[in-house]
């Protein structure tokens, strides 16, 4: 057997190996994808040495169930950390190898993909990065950036509409440089994919604008080494090449249903699997050493790759002084830095605005600060304000554009957000209606998880929406962020709350944003502050040391809270308001802070927010109130529903007396 074939069938056996010992995991796709996985990595410019090369290639395997395949990959090519061991503790508590492949958890790994689907929106947001920096960087026999992006899925990702999105963008935008793999094995955990998806993807595709190939033989690695080159060759379009497998291959009985997916193969198959693909070692883990020379031969071929880009690098340096000192400016943290001592961008007019309108003066005070920032909307730029003025869109014919038109595909744009993130430096945000933060929070919770400083700018926070109605009236949206770990939610009341919200934003090294924003005007407040950096702080003090009451609001609720307060205190109450712009942050500061800002002597509170009362409860307790909404709302003028709901002075003034009685 040829040393090609025994390296193919080492990342079969190890790949059952660590599900075998684990007693947990997908043994189906590793089996039928090995031979086009190896044919992938094979042709890809990746140094293991040094895994965050700017130009490496990128491979994102959207199928992450198939992660032991990944780990296989990784160890055999020589990755930092990727052991025998680690693969031994597959699925384990602290291993390198969890069950679905984690960014910044195991070094190779380009980003998380849990979700089926979500890796095929991952490499589109690679790829527009990828083509974004080679328009800015690259210049006639000097290109820096021209890698491509690699992505792997199965059925389950094609009947995912996150895939129809994000490629249906892909073919808009020319990502000539995207080439997709569909592993067609026509099996999923239910049984055969004809009970519930028959469409023809190749025609889906090349509707999308996508070239497509197929391939009949999974195994072919010669037909499918051909299938890459020629799509290579294409420089007008994305790629889908469609590999015919068979799941769990060389899996006995097994092999090709679905029993194959999701479930150890046990003992006996695993032996009878051995015998099948002619694998002499009978022991776990055991992997020749010419096979292991193999693979340190082909990672080799990328390191060389990066040694003559470094020398291209060197004299591109030289030859283009100016643009290696913006290289330079982009990759580092002086952007943030001049954030920091820019005192124009905390600067307002003082005149009411709805703080989504603050929010687009914040991004168009940024564009000029950041040369990195890119964002966009789901086809709501007008009322999201998000558009960058003087700003170029990115298109199939400006790569240097900062805007993206991101079309109406919420859940895609959350997914092209997370790969543009992961790229390399490249601050980027995208807005919609704060409703539909629905349809896109699975990507804010895997920009959570990952760690990564995207942005989401989510207008028509509240009922102050109106006419359009509940359907369009958030609710329960901002209990739902808030609950996600290491997502930073603000709710600013005005401009200064707004810039502050965006300033941790962009400062932000590993946390997630998301701002929401009004449709209505609101009043500048004086007594806003940067102290809304801390997540909350009092914006309206008390008028002496005994506090009788204290206020907690957020956003459109703030005024109102200090307009109650001084009715309150013209009738001899001493009244501290509040302003919590971000719980999150709050939450996170010192006991100290926190007992300076809400007092544990201080039982009489009452919390007043457009929205799900369950967030405030926490700093109200069970002696205080909170003027909340826990219903859906109704289609009215907005001045009307916030009448309808309890939002007015008149009943703010009351619920505070009720509770100093």
């Amino acid at each position: 057997m040829s040393i090609v074939q025994n390296s193919i069938n080492a990342l079969r056996v190890l790949s059952v190996d660590q599900i075998q010992k684990a007693n947990s995991g997908h043994p189906g796709l590793p089996l039928g994808c090995a031979p086009l996985a190896y044919t992938i990595w094979s042709k890809m410019n990746i140094n293991p040495k040094n895994p965050k090369w700017i130009n490496r290639d990128r491979f994102v395997l959207s199928g992450g169930h198939g992660s032991s395949l990944l780990y296989s990959l990784l160890h055999l090519f020589g990755f930092d950390g990727m052991s025998i061991d680690e693969l031994k503790n597959f699925r384990q508590d602290g291993s390198k190898t969890p069950g679905h492949p984690e960014y910044a958890h195991t070094v190779g790994v380009e980003i998380s993909t849990g979700p089926l689907g979500a890796g095929m929106s991952n490499a589109v947001g690679l790829a527009i990065a990828e083509q974004h920096l080679s328009g800015v960087f690259n210049e006639e026999d000097y290109k820096l950036i021209d890698h491509y992006t690699y992505v792997l899925g199965g059925d389950g990702c094609m009947m995912e509409g996150i895939t129809s999105e994000a490629m249906s963008l892909a073919g808009t935008l020319k990502l000539s440089k995207l080439i997709v793999f569909y592993d067609s094995n026509k099996i999923s955990i239910e049984g055969n994919t004809d009970t519930a998806f028959n469409e023809d993807v190749q025609k889906r595709f090349e509707a999308f604008g996508f070239q497509t190939i197929v391939v009949n033989d999974g195994n072919d690695i010669e037909q499918i080494a051909k299938a890459i080159d020629e799509v290579k060759a294409n420089k007008e379009q994305p790629s889908l090449i469609i590999v015919k497998t068979v799941i769990g291959y060389g899996a006995g009985k097994k092999a090709g249903t679905a029993s194959v997916h999701g479930e150890p193969l046990g003992q006996e198959l695993v032996k009878e699997l051995r015998a099948n693909l002619n694998w002499s070692n009978e022991e776990p883990f055991v992997v020749d050493k010419q096979i292991y020379d193999h693979y340190k031969d082909l990672a080799q071929k990328g390191a060389d790759c990066e040694e003559k880009w470094n020398k291209l690098f060197d004299e591109y340096s030289k030859k283009f002084p100016e643009k290696r000192a913006k290289w330079d400016e982009f990759f580092s943290d002086k952007y943030i830095k001049d954030l920091e001592k820019n005192e124009e961008f905390w600067q307002y007019t003082d005149k009411p605005n709805a703080t989504r309108g603050s929010s687009g003066e914040v991004i168009n005070k940024l564009k000029n600060i950041f040369e990195n920032l890119m964002g966009g909307s789901a086809d709501l730029a007008p009322s999201n304000k998000t558009l960058m003025n003087d700003v170029d869109y990115f298109s199939d014919t400006n790569r240097t554009g900062r805007n993206i038109h991101f079309g109406v595909r919420e859940l895609a744009m959350g997914g092209i957000m997370n790969g543009i993130a992961v790229h390399s430096n490249i601050k980027i945000f995208g807005g919609t209606f704060f409703v539909f933060s629905d349809y896109i929070k699975p990507m804010i919770r895997l920009a959570a998880l990952m760690g990564l400083p995207t942005t989401y700018v989510l207008t028509h926070d509240s009922i102050g929406v109106g006419e359009d109605g509940p359907t369009h009236e958030p609710i329960e949206q901002l209990a739902m962020l808030r609950t996600v770990p290491n997502l930073n939610v603000f709710r600013p009341c005005d401009y200064t709350e707004t810039a502050a919200a965006y300033y941790s934003a962009m400062t932000s090294v590993s946390t997630p944003t998301a701002i929401a924003l009004t449709r209505q005007n609101l009043r500048q407040i004086p007594a806003s502050s940067k102290e809304a950096l801390k997540g909350g702080y009092i914006i309206r003090k008390e008028k002496d040391n005994n506090i009788d009451l204290i206020i907690i609001a957020s956003g459109s609720e703030v005024a109102l809270a200090i307009d109650s307060a001084d009715i309150l205190e013209k009738e001899g109450k001493s009244v501290r308001v509040v302003s919590v712009p971000c719980m999150d942050i709050f939450d996170n500061q010192p006991k100290e802070y926190k007992e300076k800002i809400l007092p544990n002597s201080v039982r009489t509170r009452l919390g007043v927010e457009a929205g799900s009362s369950l967030c405030m409860s926490k700093y109200v307790g069970l002696d205080g109130i909170v003027i909340g909404i826990d219903t859906f709302g109704a289609s009215a003028p907005a001045d009307t529903l916030f009448k309808k709901y309890g939002f007015t002075v008149e009943n703010v003034v009351s619920k505070s007396k009720e509770l100093m009685q």
